[in-house]
This record gives structure tokens, sequence and C-alpha cells, in this order.
């Protein structure tokens, strides 16, 4: 039976983060993704109680971190009663296996973290089997540590033969069930395919962005509905279309899954339904924080994704700042000879820099106080009104009244 570490528990456990700071990675930048890795362990129900990092040229290939480092985390481990350890990075099964035995507690590295939100948040058959396909492509390269109650079985002759069958039987289990959901999720694929079919030529507007930008509540605005929207990592993972009217005239709205820093390529290709959406979108609405101190590295993973997983990054963007209403900036004295960084800047002059070389495509919003949606509402209505156009040249936009039925939840 295949022991599926990835699950953690339901109640929350008291974990500490391990992160590094080397040649590619800075201070600043590892305190970065450690403070985002915190918001992970949290969505997943963890409790954060100490990070620790370490400066190195590169990932110690035994324990990920230094010995001395190791043995630091073990005494605080140990005197702290944490059960949970979360590195930053992915580890390799000899990492996983070494850092367990000193440790001794569970160990999970960013991926499993987030496979296990993953898991926790999908809703629909077909989220379910596109986290469930995710998660056996991670397990697949990491049997040998599942098989600890075979180490007795050491070298030597005639001692090597039932753990290695264990392992294949495991793999071809493995394999199969691969196989398996692939073949499920294509069937499911050509029913979405012909679902998108059935729609029509009405413009497609896909919602993308960085996770918990505030997609969800810029869709339940725009479309008036009920999509779930919460603070947390990954709220939606099922993709949801809506009808939207805005003067008579109508386009399909589509709520995406967020996407993140270091999300591993496998398990975005398994959210097929959710890309196809955007391929298949004649615009894209790129939701952006704000707000966030790093929301342009945001900006950049948003887009690097679009364009190695989803082909998508020449697809016209308008590029909406949510959570003017949360935007903070500490006042620059005029003696201060400190740099003017992004928390310094006030977001009017924040306005004025290359965001305002982006014209009509760029606007500023607070989906939470409603401010500027009117002015949203109208750009929305002139992008797709050039759509419409383009496509039926000779249409007077004179639309008979629309039956707003189509209400799609979780497509995906």
């Amino acid at each position: 039976m295949i022991d599926n570490h990835i699950i953690t528990e339901e109640t929350s456990e008291k974990a500490v983060l391990v992160g590094l700071i080397t040649p590619q990675q800075n201070e600043i930048k590892a305190k970065e993704y450690l403070d985002e890795l915190d918001f992970l362990a949290d969505t997943a129900g963890a409790v954060t109680v100490k990070k620790f990092l370490q400066r190195c040229d590169s990932p110690n290939p035994r324990t990920f971190v230094g010995k001395g480092k190791l043995e630091e985390i073990a005494r605080f481990v140990e005197d702290n009663e944490v059960g949970l350890v979360i590195f930053d990075d992915d580890l390799s099964t000899k990492q996983i296996s070494n850092v367990e035995k000193e440790l001794k507690v569970k160990i999970l590295d960013r991926t499993s973290l987030i496979l296990d939100i993953f898991a926790k948040r999908a809703q629909t058959a077909n989220a379910k089997m596109q986290v469930e396909l995710a998660q056996y492509q991670y397990l697949l390269p990491r049997l040998t540590r599942m098989w600890t109650h075979l180490e007795r079985q050491r070298g030597g002759i005639g001692m090597r033969g039932p753990g290695e069958t264990q392992i294949e039987t495991d793999r071809r289990i493995i394999l199969d069930k691969i196989s398996l959901l692939k073949e499920r999720l294509r069937s499911l694929d050509k029913q979405k395919s012909i679902q998108r079919k059935n729609r029509g030529k009405l413009t497609r507007i896909a919602l993308v962005g960085y996770t918990n930008v505030g997609k969800s509540t810029l869709m339940n605005l725009l479309s008036k509905s009920d999509v779930f929207a919460e603070n947390k990592l990954f709220a939606t993972l099922d993709t949801t279309v809506r009808k939207v009217i805005i003067e008579n005239l109508p386009f399909l709205l589509t709520d995406t899954v967020g996407f993140i820093r270091k999300l591993p390529t496998h398990l975005v290709d398994s959210f097929k339904s959710t890309l196809d959406e955007v391929r298949e979108a004649d615009l894209l609405v790129h939701v952006v924080d704000v707000s966030h101190p790093q929301f342009e590295e945001q900006i950049e993973v948003v887009n690097k994704t679009l364009q190695d997983v989803c082909d998508a990054q020449n697809k016209e963007q308008i590029v909406v700042f949510n959570k003017i209403d949360a935007y903070t900036h500490v006042p620059k004295d005029a003696d201060d000879l400190t740099p003017r960084t992004r928390e310094n800047i006030p977001l009017e002059e924040l306005k004025q820099t290359w965001m305002a070389k982006m014209n009509d495509n760029c606007i500023f919003i607070s989906a939470k106080n409603r401010t500027n949606i009117d002015e949203l509402k109208a750009v929305l209505y002139q992008k797709a009104k050039e759509i419409h156009t383009a496509r039926f040249p000779y249409n007077d936009f004179l639309f008979e009244k629309y039956d707003d039925t189509y209400n799609n939840d979780n497509e995906g």
C-alpha cells in the first residue's frame, strides 16, 4: 500500500521553515520567499514558530543545509516539540531521508506543501483528479524513501530481491494510476472543449494573476456571483465561468487558479482545463496586488508562467492593480538620504512610473471597497466591443435582452 506522505494533518501543527541565502538568492529575496512559505504553511493549517536561514554557495547534496545548521534545527525542534520542518526548495530523495533521520520529524518541501493545499482546496471531481495526478508525479521519483521498513534487507548476496521487487511493484502501480488519470482527464478535457465551442462566439475574458491577489473577489463583483474568496493562497482551484453583461454587451468571464513562485511545471500542467481557458481567451485581465512589496516580481512570475506553460503571454492584457485600499508607504523625509524604494513612494507617484505608459491597459481599483469599478467596467466594455466588432463587423450592437442563465459553477 502506498504511503502518501504529502497530505498533512487537519489539526494545526507547529512548524519551522528552512531556506538558503546563495549567490543566486540574496538575503532579502530569501526572507521574502520564507515569508511566502509561512503564508503557505498557514494556509495548510500549520503554525510557524521559527525560520532558519543559512548562507552557502549551494544546497548541501546530503542534507540541504550544513551539518551545524542541521544540528541547530534539531535542538530547536526537540526543545519546542515541533512536529514539522518545511524547506523552501524541493528536496531530493536522499536529502529527505537524511534530514528525517537527523530531525526525527515530518519533512516537507515547498512542492509537497503546495500539493497538500491543492488537495485540501480541490472541490470538483476534475480538480481532485488533477491534484491526484500531480501527487503521483511528485511521488514517483521519491519511492525509495517510502520503503524504510525494508532497510534491514541491506546489500549482500540474496538480500537484494524483496526490497527491489516491492519498489518496482509500487512504481508500476503509480505509473498505472498516472496513465489512468491522464486518460480520464483527456476525456474530461474533450467534454470541456465541447462546452467551450457551445458557448458560441461570445467574447472570452480570463482573470489571471498571482495567487491571493483578489481575482475571485473581482469575479464576484463583476458577475454578481458568489465564487469562494478568502485571504488564503490558492483559495480557488476550480475554473469558474460566468456570463457578464455591461451596457447590453455580454461576454464570458473566467476565474482561474493563481500562480506562484517556484511552482513546479508538472503541477501546473495537471490543470490543463484552467490553462485551456487562458489559451482560448480573447483578453486577459492580469490582476495584481499593488499593496504587495514585490508586486513587480509577481507580475514577472505570472508572465513567465503564461509564456512557458500556456503560450499566452502575447495575448492582449489589461493590468488591474487591485487592493489600493491596502497600499501603504513610509514617507521619506526631505533630508533622508536612503534610496527611494517601493515602500517610500506614494501611490499617486507610483502611478506615474512605468505604469503610466500602459495607457488604458492599466487601471487601479479596490475590489473590496468597490473603488474605480465603474472605470474598470468601462474599459472592459470598450475592449469587449472592439473584439465583438472585429468578429461581427456588421453588428450594430443593438442587442436583444440576453437570457442571463449561463452560470457554470466550477467548470474546472
